[in-house]
């Protein structure tokens, strides 16, 4: 059964043949990997003399992965694009299964407030110090994960960051993407201990 997709295109025409092509290979790619993928966004916009391709696809509850590629032709970007999909979905496709086959109660999240803060220009001394400006606030799910899992959904929704709930210890983690392409992670339990000297 294909997925229920979305193909649009900013500042460029998308035609039958593109949407067509799109939905078939989107289709198989994903099929390969993971079965019943729920939705998924395909859009092409042009930069400059480029076409990027921008692939989003819900393929689990709360999975969504993520990936993109620039070509001088649509065809070209949109099938980079989805190669590198392909890639993260093979990788990480024995924990994806597992992640189906567990039970829905097991999947655990805590509310949390996330806040978009507008980014100032430098300010004058005194001023400083002011709270910053928060131009948006939603709730979102922090959701309770291993250390694997974490990983496995930074590099699949290519997230610059993922906070989570450590399923080991029940505290507040980071995983992130470090400038040198390794996998940082935070955790606090393995922190200095109190009263270390710094």
């Amino acid at each position: 059964m294909a997925m229920n997709l979305t193909v649009s295109g900013k500042q460029i025409d998308i035609g039958d043949a593109l949407r067509g092509h799109v939905q078939r290979s989107l289709d198989a790619a994903v099929a390969k990997y993971f079965d019943g993928a729920l939705d998924g966004t395909v859009t092409f916009s042009r930069h400059a003399h480029e076409i990027r391709s921008d692939i989003s696809v819900h393929v689990g509850r709360n999975i969504m992965i993520q990936s993109h590629a620039t070509a001088s032709d649509p065809y070209v970007a949109f099938e980079a694009a989805c190669d590198h999909a392909a890639k993260r979905l093979r990788r990480h496709k024995r924990r994806l299964r597992d992640h189906n086959v567990r039970p829905v109660r097991e999947i655990e999240a805590t509310l949390a407030r996330q806040s978009v803060i507008a980014i100032e220009a430098e300010e004058p001394e005194e001023t400083s110090g002011h709270d910053p400006l928060v131009i948006a606030e939603m709730q979102t799910n922090v959701q309770t994960l291993t250390v694997g899992e974490a990983v496995m959904r930074l590099d699949l929704g290519q997230l610059p960051a993922l906070m989570f709930r450590n399923r080991a210890n029940g505290l507040f983690n980071m995983v992130y993407r470090r400038p040198d392409g390794n996998i940082g992670w935070v955790d606090p339990q393995n922190g200095p201990a109190s009263g270390a000297s710094s």
